[in-house]
């Protein structure tokens, strides 16, 4: 048995990866086109491991997307790869849309090709996986429900705006052509591997290097926050248990504003690792916001708990303390990812 994983160098997908290969024997071949997310090193503790086959190539790349799917012949494709970071988006669309909607697209087919030439045994146990975002749901006041399943979408951004077209077609090649589909929509991730340009990462570094922790506007937008792991062990329970067509949101019951995030990172490295120079929190520095900034996203993940019986098995707490721990354990990690192209990033994003 063999599934495919898209994007599995990435940080969700790397963690998925590895999660899925400490549970299970089953074989993962992985695609991912390595793009300055995604990063093999993540993935080192299984080289020589045949369990793993890594393919460096491109979604969009049809043939080698159909080439791999007859070889392989998965019961399972469970798509991550994606352009997922809003401030790139804003500052060029281009890329999100080519590879949120075009590669979504590209893969579709694909298996839509694969699984209409499979026998009624393999095609029923068929499943194509598509991870996507709560930000397609748009923002929420202070006092509106959590995100349901059920809710509209109104995306805000780019970024949001091209998941949101994925999971359209997703749904579609689902209700007009039968390719038996699922949809998970998380929050925010968190934990080892997260790339340095998302907050919790980006305040980790920036703090241990002595710089200017960046945080937009009043620091008050509101995000449900989930531990990497809780999602590969949630992405696991609806793969073996979700109801083809079916949309499910996995959260992990943890709304905070950036700001105590970002207070709670500091406090965290003062225990750890204390700065002669002073409390961490000296550093924050609050910055013009972004674009268009989402002002809160809360998830109801109650559907996937009362269905799979699936809850994360992280609180905030015991979460971002692993998380912290990691960053300060692998400082070489750190170091090779932090790339010129990388610092010209948070340079042109943040200033100096």
């Amino acid at each position: 048995m063999t599934i495919l994983v898209t994007g599995g160098a990435g940080f969700i997908g790397s963690n998925f990866v590895l999660d899925w290969l400490a549970q299970s024997d089953e074989k993962v071949v992985n695609l991912d086109v390595l793009s300055y997310a995604g990063n093999l090193e993540n993935l080192a503790s299984l080289q020589g491991d045949a369990r793993h086959v890594f393919v460096q190539g491109d979604i969009c790349d049809r043939t080698l997307v159909d080439r791999l799917l007859a070889e392989h012949q998965p019961r399972a494709l469970v798509h991550f790869a994606a352009e997922s970071h809003v401030d790139r988006s804003i500052s060029g669309p281009g890329a999100f849309m080519r590879t949120n909607i075009e590669g979504t697209y590209s893969l579709l087919e694909a298996s839509r090709q694969y699984w209409s030439g499979l026998s009624d045994e393999a095609k029923a146990a068929f499943r194509f996986h598509h991870v996507s975002t709560d930000e397609v749901y748009g923002s929420l006041a202070p006092h509106d429900p959590a995100f349901a399943e059920t809710k509209t979408y109104e995306p805000n951004s780019p970024y949001s705006a091209s998941k949101a077209a994925s999971d359209h077609l997703v749904r579609a090649w689902h209700h007009t052509y039968g390719l038996p589909v699922l949809t998970t929509n998380c929050s925010n991730n968190y934990g080892p591997y997260h790339f340095p340009e998302k907050l919790i990462p980006l305040m980790i570094v920036n703090a241990l290097a002595g710089k200017p922790l960046p945080v937009y506007g009043d620091g008050q937008q509101i995000r449900d926050w989930l531990y990497v792991t809780d999602h590969a062990s949630a992405i696991r329970a609806v793969l073996d248990g979700g109801r083809v067509g079916e949309t499910y949101n996995i959260g992990g019951w943890n709304e905070m504003a950036n700001i105590d995030i970002v207070k709670t990172v500091c406090a965290l490295l003062d225990e750890l690792r204390p700065d002669p120079a002073g409390p961490y929190s000296r550093l924050i520095t609050y910055v013009k916001d972004r674009p268009g900034h989402d002002r809160r996203y809360a998830i109801d993940a109650r559907k996937v708990e009362r269905e799979l019986g699936w809850r994360p098995a992280e609180t905030f707490a015991s979460g971002i303390r692993k998380t912290v721990q990691w960053y300060l354990d692998h400082p070489d990690w750190v170091a090779r990812v932090q790339s010129g192209a990388y610092r010209d990033w948070v340079s042109q994003q943040y200033g100096a």
